[in-house]
């Protein structure tokens, strides 16, 4: 569970698992929920519901999201969301990066974050639009080989 965090930097919250919790969360660093939760979760840190918790929300979202436990809501996460195996997700998820793993109870949508691209597909030929997300994904590529 909290593996996820020892690389990273910040503050690490523990709700535990006699803890149960109603109304709106939000915090900046990192947040472990292994009780019972019900409301709303903001967040621009990483959220990480563990195997124990039960989660009843109408909106949660934060940086990156790992699910073990049970979540019912919609489910916002930036850059990543990870569903564990045992977990139970009912709602609508968006996220730039999803993994799912096997045995995982998941009912909703699922959107991908991404960049629009700046170029309306309906005005343009296929070739434009073909080249325009050509030079788009070296670009991408041209950033992270800067990193």
């Amino acid at each position: 569970m909290a593996k996820y965090y020892q690389n990273n930097s910040g503050n690490v919250t523990v709700l535990g698992e006699e803890t149960c919790f109603e109304g709106v969360l939000v915090f900046t660093d990192n947040l472990i929920v292994t009780g019972k939760f019900d409301g709303t979760i903001r967040s621009n840190g990483n959220l990480d519901i563990a195997g124990t918790a039960v989660c009843n929300v109408d909106s949660m979202s934060a940086s990156s999201i790992v699910i073990s436990g049970s979540v019912n809501g919609s489910v916002n996460a930036e850059k990543r969301l990870e569903m564990c195996s045992g977990s139970k997700i009912y709602g609508d998820v968006k996220t730039a990066k999803l993994k799912i793993a096997e045995n995982v109870d998941f009912q909703g949508a699922v959107t991908m974050l991404d960049d629009v691209p700046e170029i309306d597909v309906f005005s343009v030929s296929g070739a434009e639009y073909k080249q325009q997300m050509t030079n788009k994904d070296s670009k991408k590529t041209e950033d992270s080989s800067n990193l």
